[in-house]
């Protein structure tokens, strides 16, 4: 049976963080795999407007979902605090009390967004002949938004503790589930983009119930009755951790918001084609994510041991990883995206927009492998107002920027995209 907890604080640093790091990668990926198969099972199966639908909720998913995944975030931080530190009694109190903020937070998600929902694509002039598709979708995933949130504080939790492989077969066994019901629902059932949200929904439920089967065989990580007593010192601590990085989601995510505005405002085509570059990006930019979380858990569980040296050798080792991977990324996107694109759309003009702006984005990927690695270390060192300080300032930059750069005596529409390297 595979041990459910990991101690980070002793042993080889490099050889930690790599096996921490890997089954990570490789579950991201298949998330990213699920994300594939779903864009093109939308596309191609339903068409370039459901495509178009379901990429213009991304923004507000981040919005609304971004803010309580960074506030679970940060009760990760703590607990790995906790965990380095070897004291248990806190950690099962830190716990119990993740579960009543996840709880809270999950109810105050579903019933206030859903109220507000139309308001924000209105506002986000969304073209009327993607209006329905995109609030049945997004309903949809907003109505298991309490499972999703759950579902990321398992994983966190388990992470938290130096666990990378329950995580792993959990998103491995999710993604597989997501696609099967993604072809089904689609396909013989043909129930359009509500079928590819609920399979998303479901697929969360499984990933949920697989980490906390292993999660109950940690006796270490099942709080005492006397630990759900609520502790409003210890609630104020945690929330304390993660509402930085809440924040900063939450306003990247109005960043993105403002810019899917403009992009909207050019038509269908540019949406789609927006839609389909965020998910290549997303596939290449998931290593240095994954560097940023192994590094996170690596800092914090030293830092609750008080091993700075060991958190100083992580962090070389880190931005080493970080510097090669990123050089990589820029020169896969810049001369080979276009045929990872072509995968996702099925109209020229479309094709054409979003080669741009895959190569643009291309020359910011090694700065922004950099900046992950960073915020991860600072995360695990508890100081998450520093990255949230900085990634605020940047997105309300980037909305100037976008504005000017966009004017069509500048550089017109690949200002947009530019406006986003840049930041």
């Amino acid at each position: 049976m595979q041990k459910t907890t990991n101690d980070m604080t002793q042993g080889n640093s490099m050889k930690l963080i790599f096996q921490f790091f890997l089954p990570i990668l490789i579950g991201n990926l298949f998330q990213q795999l699920y994300s594939f198969v779903d864009s093109m099972v939308v596309g191609k199966g339903i068409g370039d407007v459901a495509l178009a639908a379901v990429g213009n909720t991304s923004s507000v998913h981040f919005l609304i979902l971004g803010f309580a995944m960074g506030l679970t975030g940060g009760l990760g931080i703590c607990i790995s605090h906790s965990f380095g530190a070897n004291d248990i009694e806190k950690l099962r109190k830190e716990i119990a009390m993740s579960v009543y903020i996840c709880l809270a937070i999950g109810i105050v998600i579903t019933v206030g967004s859903l109220f507000w929902m139309r308001r924000l694509f209105v506002f986000l002039q969304t073209p009327e002949d993607m209006m329905t598709d995109t609030l049945v979708y997004f309903g949809t995933i907003l109505a298991g938004s309490t499972v999703t949130i759950f579902n990321n504080f398992a994983m966190t939790l388990l992470r938290s503790v130096g666990n990378s492989k329950v995580p792993l077969a959990s998103m491995i066994v999710s993604s597989v589930v997501n696609i099967v019901l993604d072809l089904l629902f689609v396909f013989p059932f043909g129930m359009g983009v509500f079928g590819a949200a609920l399979a998303t929904v479901l697929a969360q439920v499984v990933s949920a119930l697989y980490c906390l089967v292993y999660i109950r065989r940690a006796a270490e990580l099942l709080p005492r009755k006397t630990d759900w007593r609520a502790d409003g010192v210890l609630l104020g601590a945690l929330v304390g951790k993660g509402l930085p990085v809440a924040v900063m989601n939450s306003v990247t995510a109005v960043g993105g918001m403002v810019l899917q505005v403009f992009v909207n405002q050019m038509g269908t085509a540019y949406v789609a084609a927006y839609a389909a570059c965020m998910k290549v990006c997303g596939l290449f930019e998931q290593p240095g994510i994954t560097l940023g979380l192994a590094l996170l858990t690596f800092t914090g569980q030293n830092y609750g041991a008080y091993k700075f040296d060991r958190i100083d050798k992580g962090s070389k080792i880190g931005l080493i990883g970080a510097i090669i991977w990123g050089s990589i990324t820029t020169v896969v996107l810049v001369f080979f995206g276009d045929v990872i694109f072509r995968a996702f759309i099925n109209e020229q003009d479309a094709i054409i927009k979003g080669i741009d702006y895959l190569r643009i984005l291309g020359y910011s990927q090694l700065f922004m492998c950099i900046e992950i690695t960073i915020t991860g270390i600072l995360k695990g060192l508890g100081r998450t107002y520093i990255p949230s300080f900085i990634s605020i300032a940047l997105n309300l930059a980037r909305i100037p920027m976008a504005i000017v750069l966009s004017k069509p005596d500048i550089l017109g529409i690949n200002g947009i995209w530019w406006s986003i390297a840049i930041s």
